[in-house]
């Protein structure tokens, strides 16, 4: 019973940190829809449900710890009875009852001292057994095998002559789809593109196409339920993911830093990099910013970067994934919080980044997709036309009316 209620306490205890945690990061939503007292509620009845079960494990606690304090102390007034009426009849000398009394007493504190070990046992092993729940958990994406070596080469079949070093970066896309855990509808149906190493292609389309999926299927973020992708002629599910998440740079819409100082979020996924390069990439991102916070780049930006505004946390990211160098840069809409201007200038300094890695971009606004070799306009789950921009303006009426619309957003 005592296990049980451990149990149960921690995982209140567990909800009440998370319903706090939300409540601190999303305070100023509450303040701005009038919520606190809600909130405000929504916690009190929460604590209240830990409080009722604090109450009835301590008093299971403490009914237990009287039995264990009750029965030794019982057991010296049986002694006290026996002892007597034995010394009185003589079975039994003064002294031997004494020693044996004197035994007793010292063995009472091991016997009460079983209920606070036994209740802290429970509690350990109940906190104990939440952390080999994760522990034991096998990971879904996992690599497949020993490490195999970079393919640099390939090997010729007879008649064939010997195939050319092969440049690092090219991203293949064959007839991928993809379909999350209980849903009947795939999100993405036989995708086919093929980014030669060094291009830039981006990809385009309607909110809720498969974007954002079909990039987190690179460096196997999310694995692909059909089909396979490929790097450098390799199905990445063969890749160690050591090795795959070295080659891929990833930069996201919802940039992710930690609460650290600028230098160590942007040098993450490059720990040795040198200052010139840190400050390259920085002015890459226009995110010089960071020079001017009131330590420069050795400021802490707080939890998630709140220190931080929302343009100024996508330009630290992009400066992250920009310096560490991959084969392949993967930006999921990673301009969206930049102003016009700002905006333009990133995607000039990309231009110059862009051109010796092979990368793959989520656009929405017309001036992020000049930076494409190739653009792909993503519908309804498959790649409905590839071209360069004037070409799909000209020939796709679907992406003509959403660059326009995009052009209207801008604009207003």
């Amino acid at each position: 019973r005592y296990r049980v209620l451990s149990r149960r306490v921690q995982d209140q205890q567990g909800d009440l940190a998370t319903q706090i945690e939300e409540a601190a990061t999303g305070i100023r939503v509450l303040k701005a829809l009038g919520r606190g007292r809600q909130a405000a509620a929504r916690h009190a009845t929460q604590a209240n449900q830990v409080y009722r079960t604090q109450v009835e494990k301590a008093g299971l606690l403490g009914s237990f710890w009287a039995l264990l304090d009750l029965i030794p102390n019982a057991v010296i007034c049986v002694i006290l009875i026996l002892g007597t009426i034995a010394v009185s009849r003589h079975a039994l000398s003064l002294g031997g009852m004494v020693a044996f009394i004197t035994l007793a007493l010292q063995l009472v504190w091991p016997v009460e001292a079983l209920g606070y070990i036994i209740a802290s046992g429970q509690e350990a092993a109940t906190a104990a057994q939440r952390v080999l729940e994760i522990l034991d958990t096998v990971p879904e994406i996992a690599d497949a095998g020993p490490e195999i070596a970079d393919p640099v080469t390939e090997v010729p079949s007879q008649g064939e002559h010997h195939r050319s070093f092969v440049q690092k970066g090219h991203l293949e896309f064959r007839h991928v789809g993809f379909s999350y855990p209980g849903d009947t509808q795939p999100v993405l149906r036989d995708v086919v593109l093929d980014l030669p190493p060094g291009k830039t292609v981006v990809l385009t389309g309607a909110t809720g196409s498969g974007k954002s999926t079909l990039l987190q299927l690179v460096p196997r973020l999310t694995e692909v339920s059909a089909g396979a992708v490929l790097l450098d002629g390799v199905d990445i599910r063969q890749l160690p993911l050591g090795r795959l998440r070295a080659a891929v740079g990833c930069a996201f819409e919802d940039a992710t830093l930690f609460s650290a100082s600028v230098r160590e979020n942007v040098t993450f996924g490059a720990p040795a990099a040198s200052e010139d390069k840190i400050e390259a990439a920085l002015t890459a991102a226009q995110a010089r910013f960071a020079y001017d916070l009131p330590w420069g780049l050795d400021t802490r930006i707080g939890e998630q970067g709140m220190a931080l505004s929302g343009g100024q946390r996508q330009r630290i990211a992009l400066a992250r994934a920009i310096l560490a160098g991959p084969e392949v840069l993967v930006l999921d809409d990673p301009l969206s919080a930049l102003d016009v201007h700002t905006e333009a200038r990133v995607t000039q300094a990309l231009h110059e980044i862009l051109a010796g890695s092979t990368a793959l971009v989520v656009a929405h606004r017309p001036s992020t997709v000049a930076l494409a070799d190739t653009v792909a306009l993503l519908s309804d789950g498959v790649i409905a036309a590839t071209g360069t921009h004037r070409e799909l303006l000209a020939s796709c009426p679907e992406y003509a009316d959403l660059m326009s619309a995009r052009d209207t957003e801008v604009a207003a």
